[in-house]
């Protein structure tokens, strides 16, 4: 069968008169799967077919209960007309044991090879190469246009999050931008450009990236980084010991940067190349993540004041993008607080360690008094391995974020109908039935949770298993969909957009906290952690 989630995609389609009809006959065909009735849905996905339920799912669902009724050569008909509809999860194909009766015969191979052809279609289509052109110090004109217009084409069709950004005019800017990229004279200016245009969107997971030839011209930044703390920028950590003896330290404030007051310098040289959903986002990414982007052999000269006002002269100094990511924290840590609170870090879900790790000291971590999960340094990755970790909080099953894409029909455009949405709102999670804790927990967020760890955040809050303290979340997730752009750059657009399964927005303002805390510059200065302290004094209270 192919994946729940396309059966479940395929039941929500809105269309004409009969498209209730076939989307009826396609779930009743999927619950005659499940109750291994074979025959039945067999029948009950063609008389789907039928209706004008022409979805390739349809078919694929066919032919694997044909085969599993013995009848290869219905089996192999349906599968073959799946592939012609568009088919071509070659991976899923060879994997799904419905289809095993398949193997053995000749006909498999070609199949495969038919689905793997459909895919290789349907990429080159989408990003072919004569639009993906490598790299060179600066792009023909004609390159730098058919990239400008592609970029307009993919966020055109693609882009769910229009709706937020309601004062565009994104005709008119491809417009204004297309004299400014024929006139630029390389490809860093060039792709200067695209990344300022993308950033009008204003969408945290809608961006533009330059050319791996480029890296060092664009992002690297040095062994430390800034915060905007109670409207100051202040050092807030330290990833290189050296720099600690050049005379930087946490808490001092940065004033100047080149000459200019700080602010101005963002507003000028930062602020209008970040693409962010939020107000909190867009000063997390312009005072703390891209404040020192830039080229790699040149200095930065700041000026930062102590808190008695002192004054110190600090020239900057940037590492390449790669050695950034060797001062990244763990995805997991574990840190034991007093009257056996355990606080859990979770910094990254960009892979499996941070869940597996987490069951790993699952044992250890029930005996705490109280679980403080952290998530404020965490910029997200795949949402199932927060769900890995929810899942122990829980004997229910934990329903997770709805979502909806932009269901663009040609025809329907053509009859003059509007743009419908297609999506889901019943999507849960099971609970973990071998692990279980079940005393207090807090989550700890800032504005720099963001994308799967919001996911997390959305899942938890619904859980009432305990509050949510600190900062709004970034504000943005969904599904990022890839193109290549010329001269070996890419981008990325939003074509998903998330909500609370009760359909409540979090997109474009972030996950509220129960209980708002912000850092306090005296606090940092002093080493004190303001959120994790109210979580804490929140525990105890909570305890009486």
């Amino acid at each position: 069968m192919t994946r729940p989630t396309l059966l479940l995609l395929l039941l929500i389609i809105t269309g004409p008169c009969f498209a209730q009809s076939y989307t009826e006959l396609a779930q009743k065909a999927y619950e005659a799967y499940n109750s291994k009735d074979y025959t039945k849905s067999a029948s009950l996905y063609i008389q789907a077919i039928k209706k004008g339920g022409l979805d390739f799912n349809n078919y694929y669902n066919a032919a694997c209960c044909y085969a599993l009724t013995g009848d290869k050569e219905n089996a192999f008909n349906f599968l073959a007309q799946a592939i012609k509809y568009g088919y071509s999860d070659t991976a899923h194909l060879q994997e799904d044991t419905d289809l095993n009766l398949l193997h053995p015969d000749p006909r498999w191979a070609q199949m495969v090879t038919d689905a793997a052809a459909i895919a290789k279609r349907q990429e080159k289509f989408w990003d072919g190469l004569a639009l993906s052109s490598p790299y060179q110090p600066d792009l023909s004109p004609n390159e730098k246009i058919a990239g400008l217009s592609k970029l307009w084409a993919e966020v055109k069709y693609s882009f769910v999050n229009f709706h937020l950004v309601p004062q565009l005019d994104w005709d008119s800017l491809y417009m204004a931008y297309l004299p400014e990229v024929t006139a630029s004279t390389s490809t860093a200016e060039y792709y200067k450009l695209l990344t300022a245009m993308i950033a009008q969107l204003h969408d945290g997971h809608t961006n533009v990236n330059v050319p791996p030839a480029l890296y060092s011209t664009f992002y690297a930044r040095p062994a430390f980084r800034t915060r905007l703390v109670e409207d100051k920028v202040l050092v807030v950590t330290i990833s290189d010991p050296e720099l600690r003896k050049q005379g930087l330290k946490e808490g001092l404030e940065l004033v100047e940067i080149n000459g200019l007051p700080v602010k101005d310098y963002a507003e000028k040289y930062v602020r209008p190349f970040q693409s962010s959903s939020t107000p909190q986002d867009l000063d997390t990414r312009t005072y703390e993540y891209a404040l020192f982007a830039g080229p790699l052999d040149s200095t930065v000269h700041t000026v930062l004041v102590d808190e008695k006002g002192k004054r110190l002269n600090f020239p900057v100094k940037r590492i390449p993008l790669a050695d950034n990511g060797k001062y990244g924290k763990p995805a997991f840590q574990l840190t034991w607080l007093k009257d056996s609170i355990a606080l859990v870090a979770l910094n990254s879900f960009g892979s499996d360690k941070a869940a597996e790790d987490f069951l790993r000291a699952f044992d250890t971590i029930a005996r705490a008094s109280a679980i403080i999960f952290d998530v404020r340094d965490n910029g997200g990755g795949s949402s199932n391995v927060g769900y890995s970790v929810l899942r122990c909080l829980t004997r229910n099953n934990i329903a997770t974020s709805s979502w909806y894409t932009r269901d663009y029909r040609p025809a329907y455009r053509a009859w003059g109908s509007p743009e419908g949405r297609y999506g889901y709102g019943d999507s849960y999670v099971d609970p973990d039935k071998k692990h279980y804790y079940s005393k207090p927990v807090v989550v700890l967020t800032s504005p720099r949770t963001f994308s799967a760890a919001e996911d997390f955040a959305v899942a938890f809050d619904g859980m009432d298993r305990g509050l949510i303290i600190g900062e709004p979340t970034g504000g943005s997730t969904g599904q990022p969909m890839f193109f290549a752009l010329p001269g070996g750059g890419s981008a990325r657009v939003c074509s998903k957009h998330d909500l609370y399964p009760d359909g409540k927005e979090f997109i474009g303002a972030g996950v509220q906290p129960d209980i708002l805390v912000k850092p306090a510059v005296a606090d940092l200065r002093k080493g004190k952690d303001t959120v994790l302290e109210a979580a804490i004094a929140a525990l105890k209270k909570n305890a009486r």
